[in-house]
């Protein structure tokens, strides 16, 4: 009976260690896998670095990275920016698509962060950094454009009011380019009102508080893109010209209202 007790055992025993044995061979395969760059682990994240690849409906396949030179659109709505995006729709090898609406929310959101110094210190605490939330918006922001419609060579992205971070922006896509689409004031304003566009934080009613709203979007907007192009670029004397008579009759029109 004895003997019978230890057989047993001694089985159980080798039976167990032969398991644990498996599985650390597996593990020590998957981790040389990894380090020759075979294939990644089970639930490993992709690296920053890696392309998302992407195939269109013609069997071609496409890659996007940070690298890439995304199109933003932006400005004030009914300026043009819609416009401007069918016209870069219709070229066959650049795909705009519709506004994703989500990726300015998520821009302000992370702006947010940024500017409130208690907000900031908790997230440095629990170990999200700068680098780690760059690091998601860059992620977040491409899936979002590559994958909201059809893949293209070239991709675009009209959010009206995503301008308003091009510095950032460029910071995680260097090679972007921003279009601004700039409308008189009170043409944009006048249209949003008679047509009942809704925008966030414009009183449709009041076309002073539509101006002003108009004006202060624009004046981010533009030291945005400036701050890009810093270097670079010189602002030509007829667009200096058109801000500053633009400026100063909008003022006139507020004043007298």
């Amino acid at each position: 009976m004895r003997l019978s007790v230890r057989r047993v055992l001694l089985a159980a025993g080798c039976a167990l260690v032969l398991v644990l044995a498996v599985q650390l061979g597996q593990q020590v395969l998957e981790c040389r896998a990894v380090l020759a760059g075979l294939r990644s682990p089970r639930g490993a994240m992709r690296p920053e670095q890696e392309e998302l690849v992407m195939v269109g409906t013609n069997h071609v396949e496409y890659r996007y990275g940070k690298a890439m030179p995304l199109i933003f659109v932006g400005g004030v709505p009914r300026s043009g920016t819609t416009l401007m995006r069918a016209m870069l729709d219709a070229h066959p090898e650049v795909r705009c698509g519709e506004e994703t609406r989500i990726i300015p929310r998520v821009l302000a959101m992370r702006q947010a962060w940024s500017k409130s110094g208690r907000e900031k210190l908790r997230l440095d605490e629990a170990g999200v950094t700068d680098e780690v939330l760059d690091a998601a918006m860059q992620a977040f922001i491409l899936e979002v454009i590559a994958k909201h419609g059809e893949p293209a060579r070239v991709l675009c992205n009209k959010d009206p009011f995503t301008l308003k971070s091009s510095v950032y922006l460029s910071r995680l896509f260097p090679n972007s380019k921003f279009l601004l689409m700039v409308r008189d004031g009170r043409a944009s304003v006048h249209s949003m009102i008679t047509r009942k566009v809704t925008i966030a934080g414009f009183d449709l009613s009041s076309y002073r508080d539509c101006l002003t709203k108009w004006n202060k979007a624009i004046e981010v907007m533009y030291a945005q893109c400036m701050e890009v192009l810093k270097g670079d670029y010189k602002t030509p004397a007829n667009l200096k010209g058109y801000f500053q008579v633009n400026q100063n009759s909008t003022s006139s029109h507020l004043g007298s209202s």
